[in-house]
């Protein structure tokens, strides 16, 4: 689960994290009144999405002239400006793709005289299975190209959970920050405010993007301009309050529908629809798809105990696709049932008239239950021996169709 900046720089602040003011502002007179009560006379206009790239990002509405969805405004006159144009129209950036994301509400937070910027994150290694620190002296940039052009400058270090997070590891960063002195004092800081609030929340990933050296008023200070923050979703019912920062206007409709299922959906560029039960089966699924010449359209788990009513909204919600022009459901019945899969198969086959060509390969209990339904159903479903046959006659359907 994603989370905006606003409210990860609020957590984050709740752990000890320094972190420039702000208010987050749902229209234009919510901006200009955030805006009078920062102390200026620089503020920061920031589009809020789930997207990396929103300063170098532009507004469809708005023309390849416009200025991006992060702005400076050096007085009141301008926060209204740049509120105006930015709320209600589309933002893209690298990480959107073309369709972008439209701007619902804003950040405006009090300026601040950078003097450095470094990137700072806390992420799960899954090769070590431990927290990984990620530090680089490139902030600011995007990381990805920092590490394919300049590899040497990200340095990563691992905690232990044995011991958890040390005062060995501040100073490894601080160096690899090449801060000193007191800098160095507030990087150790910040690093534990970052390692409290990941395990705390049951972090899937911290990215602090930039960590700024700022001129304050008492000499520099080490601040977070940018937050980005996501949690492990099979983690949230310990986190009701987290849970409840859940901004569904930021995700994939249909993701949202099957959550409600308690449906494992992830939507993918291809059009070969897949249903399947189990995490290991889906992804041979779409391995073999691939293999055989197509894409699959969405990664859909049904789970092991889905009911009828279960396996119906999942086909109904594959259908809502309309890149997809063909349906391959992969069914090894253990705890799931054939038969049921078979029933839910026809009824939202039914429901929805089903326009494409649909593959099924059932095995396992009561499998032939399962065949007797579909091939008493009087619908148009080509049955399968195994996966590979599977694969084949669904592209090759898919083809045909075309």
């Amino acid at each position: 689960m994603n989370i905006h900046e606003y409210q990860a720089k609020e957590l984050l602040a709740k752990f000890g994290v320094a972190c420039p003011a702000g208010i987050a502002a749902l229209s234009v007179e919510e901006a200009v009144a955030a805006a009078k009560q920062l102390p200026g006379p620089l503020y920061v206009v920031k589009s809020q999405i789930h997207a990396g790239g929103r300063g170098k990002g532009k507004f469809k509405e708005l023309g390849p002239d416009a200025k991006g969805g992060v702005r400076l405004a050096f007085n009141l006159d301008e926060v209204e400006s740049h509120a105006r144009e930015m709320l209600g129209n589309t933002l893209v950036t690298i990480q959107t793709g073309p369709e972008g994301k439209q701007v619902n509400r804003l950040y405006i937070t009090d300026g601040a005289d950078i003097k450095q910027e470094f990137y700072l994150a806390l992420l799960v290694d899954r090769a070590t299975s431990r927290i990984a620190i990620v530090a680089s002296t490139e902030g600011g940039m995007n990381i990805e190209d920092v590490a394919h052009d300049s590899p040497e400058k990200i340095h990563t270090i691992v905690v232990d959970p044995a011991t958890g997070l040390q005062p060995h590891h501040g100073r490894s960063v601080a160096k690899a920050l090449g801060l000193s002195g007191d800098l160095a004092k507030q990087a150790q800081t910040v690093l534990t405010g970052l390692y409290a609030a990941f395990l705390g929340t049951d972090a899937e990933q911290i990215e602090i993007n930039p960590l700024a050296v700022c001129e304050g008023k008492n000499g520099d200070e080490l601040l977070v301009l940018d937050a980005k923050v996501a949690f492990d979703g099979n983690a949230m019912f310990r986190h009701k309050d987290l849970a409840e920062l859940r901004d569904l206007t930021e995700e994939d409709p249909a993701e949202v529908e099957a959550s409600e299922y308690d449906l494992a959906y992830i939507k993918l560029d291809g059009n070969i629809g897949c249903m399947v039960n189990g995490a290991g089966l889906a992804m041979a699924t779409m391995d073999i798809i691939k293999l055989n010449g197509e894409f699959p359209a969405n990664f859909l788990d049904v789970g092991g105990g889905a009911s009828k009513e279960k396996v119906t909204a999942a086909f109904k919600i594959i259908l809502k696709d309309p890149a997809v022009k063909g349906i391959l459901v992969n069914i090894f019945g253990g705890i799931m049932k054939c038969d049921i899969i078979a029933d839910g198969i026809v009824a939202a086959a039914k429901e929805v008239n089903l326009s494409v060509p649909l593959v099924v390969r059932l095995e396992g209990t009561n499998v032939q239950q399962g065949k007797d339904i579909l091939a008493n159903s009087g619908l148009p479903i080509v049955s399968a021996n195994d996966l590979g046959d599977a694969a084949e006659k669904i592209v090759a359907e898919v083809r045909k169709a075309a």
